[in-house]
């Protein structure tokens, strides 16, 4: 049985302090936030209800000296009915009733109010956030597991809401009910004031050790509990892949891993902080014992009277229990700080870079598009393309080529702005698109993707996505044009048939049927087709063949092909390798050459063939 309770234990304690850096040093690993700093911004929310916190505060000042009051009467009491100068008791227990009274009525406003603010304040965060995750920048997704940003809307700012509901109200309270119970101390006997305070400095000593470990424990609990958020995320999207390579038993060791992780933080923060009540109350008896003792000598000797016993007896523990309370409620306001530190990181993240002031809006597009000697390269690599120059004219098909990794999608996320390209300038109609509002640049762009994401709703409010002010029949004449007319209608519900989020319920080929529909009733200048058909069955594709034809007619169209015999018919095939632009032209002149293009067209028709 021993061992059994000993085990939990024997777990080593969490390396929070250092962790091996580069070169073998040594560098902090949950480096010290600025608390202090944190609070301010917190403080910056609740501040917009000012009349409101005045209020609560006036409240808790009420409660707060109305606490002190009741135990200062029955005190008094005592002593006037031993002196036989006891006057109207029904007054004195009308009065002391009152008393009691007022304090439950005032420490109800005060939650009740503190409550309402705590969540519009929370609401506001919250809000906030979720649009700032709206104006990040790609780069921002590409660096982080989503399930960890998910984790930081909801358990860290949920970690911020139970603190502010509770928390900062009874820290005030606590530090005005020490502050008055002091005053009215050493107002009644100095000698018995400073016997109480003799734990005062055991209390202080003990909170600082234990917090000093809590803290850093706490905010590695909030991460470890984020990376797990995105573990699960990231298991739970890939779960036909897991079972396809029977990778179950790996993918539950790692979850193992993690769910330890955030076992051995929680374990030791809470183990450690649970030692502050049982501390305090140590130390609470041991006041209560000095003060009771030698208050009993100087009643006796005359020093005080047996009422201010009773008072300090009273006071001491009104004394240490305020402190046992902000120990207490200092532990979750760590965890909420590390909750707000780990909000306002993604708060202060880099916003997609403003449009600059002069940025023009958009009314029309024609859709001639041409890249000037543009390069760019991502932080952590080398240039990922390169002196890129080319012109695609209004109408036309363009194709790119190349092997994986040659740029094919970064040339596209430059056109959409996605990224600024390091040199060089990408003009539409003539205009440098870093003078076009970002918004009004991609409002003329529509996207078919390889992969294409669908949301929870009904499959009318999907195509709809691509202009919402779209009408039913326009919704259903996009599907026709894209021939997902028919397997709608066949569908329990039609259009109005409810999708789970990602498409969950349909094939994937149906999925991309709807995003070209959707890309149809968009109806945009400049057409980007990343593969679009690679989902769909050989029958379903010739049947959307004509579909994509009428959706590129009289477009610019730009797309990005892996199977290259279906883009014989484009304009101009722009042939990526490395980075660079090798190769450029429509496919009969390339296939003349016999270069790059031609050897990669005939190895990939080879391959299909075998």
């Amino acid at each position: 049985m021993f061992k059994a309770l000993a085990e939990p234990f024997r777990q080593p304690f969490p390396e929070i302090e250092l962790q091996n850096g580069a070169g073998g040093g040594r560098k902090p690993k949950a480096k010290a936030k600025n608390a202090a700093g944190t609070i301010r911004r917190i403080w910056g929310y609740l501040a917009r209800r000012k009349a409101k916190l005045i209020l609560v505060l006036l409240m808790v000042v009420a409660s707060s000296g109305l606490s002190l009051l009741g135990p200062y009467m029955i005190g008094m009491a005592v002593d006037h009915y031993l002196t036989g100068t006891s006057g109207h008791w029904g007054l004195f227990l009308t009065g002391l009733g009152l008393v009691y009274v007022m304090y439950a009525l005032t420490s109800w406003l005060q939650n009740i109010w503190m409550i309402e603010i705590s969540q519009e304040t929370i609401y506001r965060m919250r809000t906030g956030l979720f649009a700032h995750l709206h104006k990040l920048p790609i780069s921002f997704y590409g660096k982080r597991q989503q399930g960890e940003v998910m984790s930081r809307v909801t358990n860290d700012i949920e970690n911020v809401s139970s603190t502010l509901n509770s928390s900062a109200i009874e820290i005030f309270s606590s530090v005005l009910t020490l502050v008055g119970t002091l005053v009215v101390m050493l107002y009644l006997s100095p000698v018995l004031t400073l016997l109480t305070f003799l734990v005062v400095p055991l209390m202080i000593a003990g909170m600082r050790w234990i917090t000093r470990r809590t803290g850093p424990l706490y905010k590695q609990r909030q991460n470890n509990l984020g990376e797990l958020n995105g573990y699960i995320e990231e298991t739970l999207s890939g779960q036909r892949i897991i079972k396809a390579f029977s990778q179950e038993p790996r993918v539950i060791r790692g979850f193992e891993e993690r769910n330890e992780a955030i076992r051995r933080s929680g374990f030791w923060a809470q183990t450690i902080s649970g030692f502050i009540p049982k501390l305090m109350n140590s130390l609470n008896n041991l006041s209560f014992a000095v003060v009771a003792g030698i208050g009993g000598i100087l009643a006796v000797r005359g020093a005080v009277t047996v009422g201010i016993i009773i008072v300090f007896v009273e006071y001491a523990r009104q004394f240490t229990r305020p402190l046992n309370d902000l120990a207490n409620q200092w532990n979750t306001m760590l965890s909420a700080i590390a909750g707000a530190e780990r909000v306002f990181e993604v708060l202060d993240e880099d916003v997609e870079a403003k449009d600059e002031g002069a940025a023009v809006k958009l009314d029309h597009v024609d859709g001639n598009v041409q890249f000037s000697r543009v390069s760019f390269g991502y932080e952590e690599n080398g240039d990922t393309l390169s002196d890129i120059s080319f012109e695609a004219k209004p109408g036309e098909m363009v194709a790119l080529v190349g092997p994986t990794g040659a740029g094919k999608t970064t040339l596209i996320q430059l056109l959409s702005r996605f990224y600024d390209p390091s040199s060089g300038t990408i003009t539409i109609d003539g205009r440098d698109i870093t003078t076009i509002q970002r918004e009004s640049l991609r409002s003329h762009m529509a996207f078919v993707l390889q992969d294409s994401f669908l949301f929870q709703g009904t499959i009318r409010e999907n195509i709809r996505f691509g202009r919402l002010d779209a009408t039913d029949e326009e919704v259903e004449e996009a599907s026709r044009l894209a021939n997902a007319h028919a397997f709608i209608m066949r569908m329990d519900g039609g259009y109005d048939k409810i999708l789970q989020t990602g498409g969950g319920g349909i094939s994937q080929g149906q999925k991309q049927l709807l995003a070209i529909a959707r890309a149809i009733l968009a109806d945009p200048a400049i057409l980007v087709l990343d593969e679009a058909t690679s989902s769909i069955d050989t029958i379903t594709e010739i049947k959307i063949q004509e579909g994509l034809q009428r959706l590129m007619h009289g477009r610019t169209s730009f797309v990005i092909a892996h199977r290259l015999n279906t883009i014989r018919q484009a304009d101009k095939i722009l042939v990526l390798r490395e980075g660079r632009l090798i190769e450029d032209g429509p496919h009969d002149e390339l296939m003349a050459r016999q270069g790059f293009y031609s050897r990669l067209y005939q190895g990939r028709l080879e391959q299909e063939d075998s």
